[in-house]
């Protein structure tokens, strides 16, 4: 197939997950017609990884598998993936999720249309998806298109569920020609190319979910509160074509500095003794640095049943939050009786 004919490269950055990779590239391939590339970047993985994708590869020429030598994280992985790639648009896909079907047909309609940006919704499910979790990553129920006029309208509707990498689909050129290198190591390389000035402005949001993403498997999980109380909000707030009330109404500065932020990671062992000590010991503020100090040292399974007990009264139909607190219930057996309890 040569390069000119491609329209579509969905790219894939992999690490060590022979476990779920398979599942993932089954969604995939069935949906690979004329014009469209699966290209997947393996950072050195030392599991079956490889023996998965060549099962695969001798059923779809569509194909392009690349082993690195060296594992570069997620976001230099995920930009050679593009470098690899011949399309005109590339989707970035994450290695456990799954495609729905006629989710590329959907793509390429929307493409064909010529948005340099299209942001894809996506259904949250549990890590075997025997659980539909939340119905819905943006808070949207129709089609929206975005242009200069309204970037900041863009920046609030698509910023959370942008936490997602599998929801964009950008141009290609439009990924090549801009700074990619000051985003390595963010975990978060795809919103950084979008938002960096200028921002880019003719785009679309798709409210079909068009992926299932299998919850609580990322591999960053055990550094959730680093990434969701510091690194996440320093890159949003990074974005200086976008004025502070439109930063703060997708999330504050500092968010650390709610108590209730605190006790919420507290609830699923998320936040400890040490990470108080690492970021809050020396802050000057007396006051905020006691009631850290007592919330990291709160008793963990209590936490997790009194967090529970509220979000339970306050059910919202995304239940995410609820499945965090039963997996991290360190009592083993009220963990188990919790997950007969919600059907997790």
């Amino acid at each position: 197939m040569s390069e000119q004919n491609i329209e579509l490269s969905i790219c894939i950055a992999t690490y060590n997950r022979g476990d779920y990779i398979a599942q993932t590239l089954d969604s995939i391939i069935s949906q690979l017609e004329a014009g469209v590339e699966l290209v997947i970047v393996d950072g050195a993985s030392d599991d079956d990884t490889r023996a998965q994708v060549s099962v695969f590869e001798a059923k779809c020429s569509r194909i392009r598998y690349f082993c690195e030598a060296t594992n570069s994280g997620v976001d230099q992985d995920f930009d050679k993936a593009v470098a690899y790639a011949q399309g005109d648009y590339v989707w970035l896909i994450a290695d456990d999720d799954l495609l729905v079907p006629h989710a590329v047909q959907t793509v390429l309609k929307e493409i064909r249309l010529g948005y340099d940006l299209v942001v894809v919704n996506a259904e949250v499910g549990n890590e075997d998806f025997t659980r539909v979790l939340n119905k819905s990553m943006f808070n949207i129920t129709d089609d929206r298109v975005y242009t200069q006029q309204n970037r900041d309208e863009f920046f609030t509707d698509a910023m959370q569920g942008l936490t997602f990498i599998g929801a964009t689909v950008l141009r290609r050129e439009l990924w090549n020609a801009r700074d990619r290198e000051s985003y390595y190591g963010s975990l978060f390389i795809h919103v950084g190319v979008i938002f960096q000035s200028a921002p880019i402005a003719h785009n679309k949001i798709i409210a079909q979910p068009l992926i299932q993403i299998r919850y609580g498997n990322a591999m960053w999980t055990p550094r959730s509160f680093e990434i969701w109380m510091f690194k996440w909000p320093t890159l949003v707030w990074s974005f200086s074509d976008f004025n502070q009330a439109v930063k703060s109404s997708v999330l504050p500065l500092e968010p650390w500095r709610r108590p209730m932020k605190l006790f919420q990671f507290r609830s699923k062992d998320g936040y400890t003794y040490q990470q108080y000590k690492r970021h809050f010991s020396e802050l000057p503020e007396y006051g905020f640095r006691l009631l850290a100090l007592l919330i990291s040292v709160f008793p963990v399974f209590l936490a997790n049943i009194i967090a529970l007990l509220y979000l339970s009264l306050r059910q919202s139909g995304n239940y995410t939050p609820i499945y965090d607190l039963v997996n991290n219930q360190p009592i083993l057996p009220l963990r188990r009786w919790l997950r007969r309890v919600y059907k997790f």
